[in-house]
């Protein structure tokens, strides 16, 4: 019970650090792995930071190759579209709404990771309603895309 409690705590502390200052992407359970060719539940958390003191309007997040989405959750408030490429596979998904500075929305959504080993980089663009843009894309050290170890 110890081990578990403290494993516990160490993965609240190592998600809390990490999500408290970024846009990022995890399994439903909190996990920055996940298994070859699994099916998995992952979720989005995205933070209102603006500088400006301005609300979050929309947050878009990018498919990375390898990955296939097949479904989201439903965000209570919030609308849904996807950006798909010629072929009809789902490239980018955007959402529309609203986050308060101070709070967290969190989009859930299933797909099946690659069947090889890699990591998958989730760029996400958070536009606040002043129209600013905040790029969670590894353009700059400060500003990471969120990654998952498929393996």
């Amino acid at each position: 019970m110890r081990t578990l409690t403290s494993f516990l705590a160490m993965a609240v502390l190592a998600f809390g650090a990490s999500a408290s200052a970024h846009a990022v992407v995890r399994t439903d359970l909190g996990s920055a792995e996940s298994a070859l060719g699994a099916t998995e539940m992952y979720r989005l958390q995205v933070p209102n930071e603006s500088a400006a003191t301005s609300a979050t309007t929309e947050v878009r997040m990018l498919i990375p190759a390898g990955f296939t989405l097949s479904r989201t959750v439903q965000a209570p408030g919030w609308q849904r579209r996807f950006e798909k490429d010629a072929g009809g596979k789902i490239t980018a998904v955007i959402w529309s709404g609203h986050i308060d500075l101070q709070e967290i929305a969190r989009f859930y959504f299933q797909g099946t990771n690659p069947k090889e080993a890699t990591s998958l980089s989730w760029k996400v663009y958070q536009k606040y309603e002043d129209g600013t843009v905040t790029a969670w894309d590894d353009a700059t050290k400060d500003f990471p895309a969120s990654s998952i170890t498929v393996k």
